[in-house]
């Protein structure tokens, strides 16, 4: 602390500072002035704690520096020191709040006495001033405090045993009691309706945090929304009841709340009522409930109740795939999204339509789109590499809207991709795409390529020796023999299999036709050209 004596006789203050062992109550600084000016300059460059001062002075009394000193520096104790015993001096200065008021000469134990009980004052002040901020910052941040306690018990960070949870909410001055029941409320954004960035996403994710502790939790002293991230949030609802009325009417405020949030907050979301659980059973029962929104890819805006809630073990029917898949090669595209909306809607009906199901579904649905673009000449990195197909496929499998809209747009894609190749492709490039994805099919001749490209024969041969100088049986039989001199000099496999990769059922046609071509017969081939491992010995059947 720093104190100002103020006084205009300057022996007695050189005196009264010599003689006060400040340092034993806390004083580190003591100023000196001889009038009100000097004092009030001394104000305005130290923070004065404590100030001893004399009431009457030349130049002004210490009942005006007393006046001035409480309106600017209302925290400084003043004591005063006099020799008059005059009551009005007394009645004033303890109206103005000065913390004493001593008559000189006054006996120095005493002076340090009063000087010690104005730092104990003034210690206490700051002490509770102190608390003060504390508190303040409590009230200001309890809801953070109180939501990191709750994320911590339900990711295990606390242990799931009563004893660790008390010790932990003593520890962070959170009220608890053991016989405290709440229920969960696991809330799901599905999608949102429109395109937003990140920065909106989550300004959304608060908003509709704001609106779920107003519809569902009702009171704060009630329970709490939490954000658990991946757009999903979950209100904790204090419930020591268990009648059916009471949980109806939870059900009624969730279904508010989702017909709110369509309106308000453009999106789709799901509520999951769990039940009524003490603290150290939450993180389960939260577990229990994210398991029943993972397998809720049929149904959007829905409150569901775990209470009751049987997994389904149905069978799932598959869909008839290589029906789809010729009609997919037949160009029928807008046929098969109508299919595979009606088998969705009918396996939901069912009951047998959970994530997993869907989750093969999609895989199987997949498999078959890759061969019929194969067949197309079609590559899937060139036909998926938009930022569309990128958004979308990511979240093919979280529900059947989800897996709807990307097969939708995945179609589309292909439809305009084949449109766009066979408006831009001559007849000749046409002819080498069909025949290098058919080279395996001994059903593959000039006939079948003509009406692939729908051409007369003789027409197609001229056209095409036009662009590149040979028939198209020619082309065909140069491709064949040259697919079966990689085989045979890369590969292990036998020459009666590489004659069947590259369209021969016949052996001995296949050695004479590759003969004709290369001048050797396939054994000899493959013992000159072979790498390691494959030339040698080998196998012709």
């Amino acid at each position: 602390m720093q104190m100002l004596i103020v006084d205009d006789e300057i022996l007695f203050v050189e005196g009264l500072k010599s003689d006060l062992h400040s340092e034993t109550f806390g004083v580190s600084t003591v100023h000196t002035a001889y009038n009100i000016r000097q004092a009030k300059e001394i104000f305005e460059a130290h923070p004065i704690d404590i100030m001893l001062c004399d009431i009457e002075m030349p130049q002004g009394s210490g009942l005006e520096l007393l006046t001035w000193v409480r309106e600017r520096y209302p925290k400084t104790e003043s004591i005063f020191l006099t020799c008059h015993a005059d009551f009005k001096f007394a009645q004033q200065a303890i109206q103005l709040g000065c913390f004493d008021y001593l008559l000189k000469p006054v006996a120095l134990s005493q002076l340090e006495e009063v000087i010690v009980k104005a730092g104990a004052k003034i210690n206490k002040e700051s002490e509770l001033q102190q608390y003060s901020r504390y508190g303040q910052f409590w009230v200001q941040h309890q809801p953070l405090l109180i939501e990191r306690f709750w994320l911590d018990i339900l990711h295990e960070t606390i242990p799931s045993n009563l004893e660790a949870i008390r010790a932990s909410a003593a520890d962070r001055n959170i009220p608890f009691s053991e016989e405290m029941r709440f229920l969960p409320v696991l809330i799901s954004v599905q999608r949102f309706y429109k395109e937003m960035s990140l920065r909106d996403e989550k300004i959304m994710e608060y908003a509709i945090q704001n609106s779920a502790e107003e519809m569902i939790v009702e009171q704060k002293e009630k329970g709490q929304v939490l954000l658990l991230g991946s757009q999903k949030l979950l209100g904790i609802v204090s419930w020591d009841q268990e009648a059916e009325p009471e949980m109806e009417r939870l059900k009624q405020k969730c279904e508010a709340f989702i017909s709110s949030c369509r309106q308000f907050f453009y999106c789709d979301i799901s509520c999951y009522i769990g039940n009524r659980a003490f603290v150290h059973e939450l993180p389960s029962m939260v577990h229990a409930l994210s398991h029943l929104e993972k397998n809720n890819v049929a149904y959007n805006n829905t409150v569901f109740m775990l209470s009751g809630k049987k997994q389904s073990s149905k069978p799932v029917t598959l869909p008839d795939l290589p029906v789809w898949s010729v009609m997919l090669k037949e160009g029928s595209m807008t046929k098969v999204l109508s299919e595979v909306e009606q088998y969705l809607e009918s396996t939901m009906h069912t009951g047998e339509l959970d994530a997993r199901a869907l989750h093969q579904f999609h895989h199987d649905f997949l498999q078959m789109l890759y061969h019929v673009i194969m067949l197309k000449g079609i590559q899937a990195r060139e036909l998926l590499s938009d930022a569309v197909s990128m958004e979308l496929a990511p979240r093919a499998t979280r529900s059947v809207t989800d897996t709807i809209a990307w097969i939708k747009h995945i179609m589309e894609r292909s439809l305009q991709y084949v449109n766009t190749v066979e408006q831009t492709q001559s007849v000749a490039e046409r002819v080498r795409n069909h025949i290098a994805l058919h080279l395996n099919e001994q059903e593959l001749s000039r006939e079948e390529i003509a009406n692939h490209v729908y051409l007369n024969p003789d027409y197609l041969d001229r056209i095409f020796k036009k662009e590149t100088g040979m028939s198209v049986t020619e082309y065909l039989v140069q491709e064949r023999m040259g697919m079966a001199k990689e085989l045979l000099s890369k590969s292990g496999m036998s020459v009666s299999s590489i004659a069947a990769h590259v369209g021969y059922s016949n052996l001995a046609h296949f050695s004479k036709r590759f003969k004709s071509v290369t001048g050797m017969n396939p054994n000899d081939y493959r013992q000159q050209h072979g790498r390691n491992g494959t030339s040698g010995k080998s196998k012709t059947e």
